[in-house]
């Protein structure tokens, strides 16, 4: 599997994300390393990736972030449209890591979730 087709959204402060990243490249598989936080995705591109995952937008928000309280993401009256515009503005909500290969896309929560995409 070519390298320029296999993208992990990391953080490396994640234990989860850093364990993503392991796997792929105990694979033998050098991915493109996005920092999502400090390279955020368009709106268009979460929302695809969330559902190219098969996640509703609350599934792909990171709740217990300080960012989700302050911002009152938990009221269930806000729209899709309205979590996905949080998440782009404050980058830090979207879980991860999020793995792109050609085999599909996936939240690797836990880690080894990646080795479905392999």
């Amino acid at each position: 599997m070519a390298a320029s087709k296999v993208e992990i959204w990391h953080r490396p402060s994640c234990s989860k994300s850093r364990g993503a990243l392991e796997i792929l490249r105990e694979a033998g598989i050098e991915p493109v390393v996005v920092d999502y936080v400090a390279n955020p995705p368009t709106k268009a591109r979460l929302h695809q990736a969330i559902a190219d995952a098969g996640l509703s937008v609350r599934e792909a928000i990171r709740s217990k972030e300080a960012e989700y309280a302050a911002r009152g993401l938990a009221d269930p009256a806000l729209s899709d449209d309205a979590l996905l515009e949080a998440m782009v503005a404050a980058p830090i909500l979207i879980n991860r890591p999020f793995v792109f290969t050609p085999k599909g896309v996936r939240l690797c929560r836990p880690p080894e979730t990646v080795l479905e995409l392999l």
